[in-house]
């Protein structure tokens, strides 16, 4: 053979589905399972895929084998916005074969598949639930063996048929030791449900996939009015497509102003392009204000932002000046969807609406809040899905502000309470200082990464107007004079 074979691929048409399986879709005329346990959306997803794909010249076949009659599961499929009613019984059909499981054999669900497959001619066939089928063959003496015989029959009649097949069943990932199914299936997608306390969490895994590289690990996915909604895991190895333009700054040290004049000084005169920027401090100390002087500047430049605000932080950029910008589509603020989110479906989000304004700056307020906001079982991961996040987000031109609320001893100088500040490029530090029987404020500059910056602890102070920052700390000795503070 000199000449390679080149595999037709077919888009899903279910958001992220195609991203995770590597090569934008399923190969054609391939053998799937869809596998999982009970709730997980196994048939929406099987039908999400068919509606997408059926149409005239590529018809769809579905066969039921549930104990219950197709017309009650189309009642409740039809819900979603995916299904076409127009194609049923002319792009679609569906078969109910759950007679011919209890009266019948394997030879007679056999050949009444094959009876069906070829008066429709399908380039699509689906049988669900196909676990039934197996549970059917455990019952028997001679069961398994007749049901490897059956699969082995199927899978070789699907091929001949030329068409792209899927098999749905209520499966355990363990049972692949001993299962024909999974031998001869070229691809295995694999749905999860996990309950802790208030949140569920559903994930979707490429088991298996021929002839491409499907991206690897857990991914999380909603299912609502539209169907399934995947959110691919964020990679950063090499050859991972980013769904963000690529970096413009060609200059290393190019820099734009953070927002306010003086701490743009102190920073070694502003930002660095593309950076993740850490303030960190206690409650009080004016970390959202300098987020908002963050985006009020980049307005000012002609640059839109995007703020992902979490807890009761939304309410801080609600004021009479942001509730213009937001009205106006300068600044979009995302739903959170706090206490069951992933951070995948937060950077989907964000990336979305980055995509949509073309926004150059970008806030997360709070670090603190959005890890409480995950649900449980991201949290004991919040680090390195943190750090994939960013690293997403600063492959472009985005600058991203990070605020994180920590009371943490000066002498320690612990910037993060889930060790997240190694991701900053940035870090400026706010504290509360007492000085002649008074709380003040102070900030510094801690980091920017490979750029000189002010070592000075300065007082400032939060107006209508936004972050003032008044002069280098006074020296203790003339504290104690009684010397004046100059703010």
């Amino acid at each position: 053979m000199n000449t390679k074979v080149l595999i037709n691929r077919l888009p899903t048409g279910v958001p992220g589905l195609d991203d995770i399986l590597g090569m934008r879709g399923l190969p054609e005329l391939s053998f799937n399972l869809i596998g999982g346990i009970p709730g997980s959306g196994k048939t929406t997803l099987a039908h999400q895929i068919m509606f997408s794909l059926a149409q005239p010249d590529r018809r769809a076949i579905f066969f039921t084998v549930l104990g219950e009659p197709a017309l009650k599961m189309l009642r409740y499929q039809q819900q979603f916005s995916f299904f076409d009613i127009n194609k049923v019984n002319q792009s679609i059909r569906f078969i109910n074969l759950s007679n011919d499981l209890i009266d019948g054999s394997f030879d007679q669900i056999l050949l009444r598949i094959t009876e069906e497959v070829k008066a429709f001619t399908p380039s699509l066939i689906f049988v669900d639930s196909f676990r039934s089928i197996v549970q059917s063959a455990k019952s028997k003496a001679s069961g398994m063996s007749d049901l490897q015989w059956f699969v082995q029959q199927l899978g070789m009649k699907m091929t001949s048929w030329q068409a792209t097949t899927f098999l749905v069943g209520e499966y355990q990932l363990q049972e692949a030791e001993s299962n024909p199914i999974y031998t001869l299936a070229d691809g295995i997608l694999w749905l999860t449900q996990s309950i802790y306390r208030n949140s569920v969490v559903r994930k979707i895994q490429v088991v298996k996939i021929r002839g491409q590289a499907q991206i690897e690990g857990l991914h999380t996915y909603r299912i609502g009015n539209n169907g399934i909604e995947i959110f691919p895991r964020t990679s950063v190895s090499e050859g991972y497509e980013s769904a963000l333009p690529a970096t413009t700054c060609s200059l290393k040290n190019k820099r734009t102003p953070l927002g306010v004049t003086d701490l743009d000084e102190m920073l070694g005169g502003g930002l660095p392009c593309g950076s993740s920027i850490l303030i960190v401090g206690p409650s009080g100390s004016g970390k959202t204000v300098l987020a908002m002087d963050f985006l009020e500047e980049g307005i000012r430049r002609g640059e839109t932002g995007v703020v992902a605000a979490f807890e009761d932080s939304s309410r801080k950029f609600m004021n009479n000046k942001f509730h213009a910008f937001i009205e106006s589509g300068r600044i979009r603020m995302i739903n959170t969807r706090s206490l069951d989110m992933s951070i995948d479906e937060t950077l989907h989000d964000l990336i979305q609406k980055i995509n949509d304004m073309k926004a150059k700056r970008v806030v997360l307020d709070s670090l603190s809040g959005f890890e409480l906001a995950l649900a449980p079982e991201f949290r004991e991961d919040f680090r390195g899905s943190l750090y994939r996040m960013i690293a997403e987000l600063t492959k472009s031109d985005i600058n991203i502000l990070m605020t994180s609320e920590f009371d943490y001893a000066a002498v320690d100088l612990l910037l993060s309470p889930s060790g997240s500040a190694f991701h900053a490029d940035v870090i400026i530090v706010q504290r509360y200082i007492e000085i002649a029987s008074q709380y003040q404020r102070a900030l510094s500059v801690i980091k920017v990464r490979g750029s000189a910056h002010s070592n000075d602890i300065r007082l400032y102070n939060i107006t209508d107007q936004g972050i003032q920052i008044g002069d280098t700390l006074t020296p203790y000795r003339e504290i104690m004079s009684g010397q004046p503070i100059k703010l």
